[in-house]
């Protein structure tokens, strides 16, 4: 596996949010403290017991065993698809919870099956999924381990597809996330599709109103050095837009799976009609040091 110290994640993140399969979120990792203290025996007194506030930490305990289910769901999954290389077109999928489907009713309900489904019917193929993204991943972690799976794949993708960010918002300082992203954007094959990222303009009170001039940013750099690549930018962040109501789920967060559909709308409109994007042969991805 190809790593630097550049991708490689600090001790301290780890400590804070797990690693591997069991990585939290930054959302997972507040609510669970607050789970805490609103199940401790001074919450019915204080009004947290049974409220709002609790609900909304049970929901994201209940989003958190998704978590789980869902990576089992898509490492068989993987396991399927490789075990028979020369089946039908490869779609491989690059990012974090949202990639998983976290938040819809199951894991085709993400904006990856939705997409499957209507891309299957425009180009009459069998496409399979290749899903190498993680709950809780940061740009570093697709640089450091999803990037170099995909390299070690024994067949070429038709469609290479990456969605990272959000978690680096929390978990990374400005300077360190954008330096991340434009590494990664540099490093993922030729023909990849990226995801922006959300604007959460009307939702998350207060501070979804402070983090959209931030994110704005981020999309902007995105969209800026895609296009000196020549990649292509699905853009979430037009087509997942307000009214909100419905379309996050019960952790207030990752979207659900009427959200998704807005998401699936965003990465079919730039998809080639044909599906397939130009990728290069098997192993000539690298993750550059720097």
């Amino acid at each position: 596996m190809l790593r630097s110290p550049a991708v490689s994640r600090p001790a301290w993140i780890n400590l804070i949010a797990g690693s591997g399969p069991d990585r939290k979120s930054p959302v997972e990792i507040f609510a669970t403290a607050a789970s805490v203290l609103t199940h401790s025996p001074y919450a019915r007194v204080s009004g947290l017991r049974g409220g709002r506030f609790e609900r909304w930490t049970d929901g994201v305990g209940s989003i958190r065993a998704d978590c789980r289910a869902f990576a089992r769901y898509w490492h068989e999954n993987n396991e399927a698809v490789l075990a028979d290389p020369d089946g039908g077109p490869v779609w491989v999928v690059l990012g974090d919870s949202t990639a998983q489907g976290i938040g819809a009713s199951g894991p085709d309900g993400g904006y990856v099956g939705q997409s499957l489904r209507q891309l299957e019917a425009r180009t009459g193929e069998r496409w399979r999924i290749l899903n190498l993204s993680v709950s809780g991943s940061l740009i570093r972690d697709v640089l450091g381990e999803q990037l170099p799976a995909l390299e070690a794949l024994p067949m070429k993708p038709g469609l290479v597809t990456c969605g990272i960010g959000a978690n680096d918002i929390l978990f990374s300082a400005p300077a360190k996330l954008f330096s991340d992203l434009r590494v990664l954007l540099d490093a993922v094959p030729e023909g990849t599709v990226m995801l922006d990222l959300p604007v959460p303009k009307g939702f998350w009170w207060i501070v979804g109103m402070c983090s959209v001039p931030y994110i704005s940013r981020i999309n902007r750099v995105i969209h800026a050095v895609a296009d000196e690549r020549k990649l292509l930018v699905a853009e979430v962040s037009i087509q997942f837009r307000p009214p909100w109501a419905g379309k996050f789920s019960v952790d207030s967060f990752h979207p659900s799976q009427d959200g998704y559909r807005d998401w699936a709308r965003a990465l079919l409109a730039v998809l080639p009609a044909g599906g397939h994007g130009p990728c290069p042969p098997v192993g000539t991805v690298a993750v550059p040091a720097t």
